[in-house]
This record gives C-alpha cells, structure tokens and sequence, in this order.
C-alpha cells in the first residue's frame, strides 16, 4: 500500500522494495520487528524524526485519537532535533523521490502518514 503525494511516498518496511522508491528512509523510532538491516534496504534510519515516546505510547495507533495525533506531532516537530530532521528529509525529497517506511500494519494513521503531509505541501 502506497500513499503518494508528489515527490514523497509512504509504505511499509516490510514491502518489497521498488525501483520507484528513491531515497528509501525509515522514520520510526523502533527499529521494525523481524526486519533485517539488509531486506530493508534502507539508505537511512531517520530516527530524530519520530514522535515522543511519550506521544507514541498515548496514541498507540488508535484511530479514534489519529487527528489529535496529528495535531500533538506536528507541534513536537517544531522542537530543534525533529526541526533539523524535517530540513534533511525536505533535501533529499528535493533532488529526488522519497519513500517514508514504517513498521506500522496501518500507516495511513502512522507518523509518516503525518510526514508525508507536511513534506508535501
């Protein structure tokens, strides 16, 4: 399942990946379960870019809190850190495509759901 909006796409990690895929960044703070580093093919491990733990644990992918989710991580990316990681994630989806992956079984309701949001408009 992929979810595109210009230049910057989301899937799951443990999708095969394309040859469309560009720059392919995992942007989840935990490291996906039973995923090697080598069938991820990853070119990086965003790690600065995901939510709180605090606001990881609260939201727990519930749908019914999604769009206070949304609202809560996209002031925590206003924070230097994740500030600094949003500029390194708008370059490398300047110069080419950028495929967000998650770990998550929904990621239309997943941080990079939010990402690709943000990174798009």
């Amino acid at each position: 399942m992929a979810r595109s909006k210009q230049n910057v796409q989301l899937r799951r990690v443990y999708d095969e990946p394309a040859d469309q895929d560009g720059a392919r960044v995992l942007v989840d703070r935990i490291w996906p379960r039973g995923m090697s580093k080598a069938k991820a093919q990853l070119d990086e491990w965003c790690k600065d870019i995901a939510p709180s733990t605090t606001l990881r644990k609260w939201y727990a992918h519930d749908p019914a809190k999604f769009e206070e989710f949304r609202r809560r991580y996209r002031a925590e990316l206003d924070e230097p850190e994740r500030a600094e990681a949003l500029q390194h994630l708008r370059a490398l989806a300047k110069h080419r495509r950028l495929t967000l992956l998650t770990g998550t079984k929904h990621p239309d309701i997943s941080e990079a759901a939010v990402l690709v949001d943000v990174l798009s408009s």
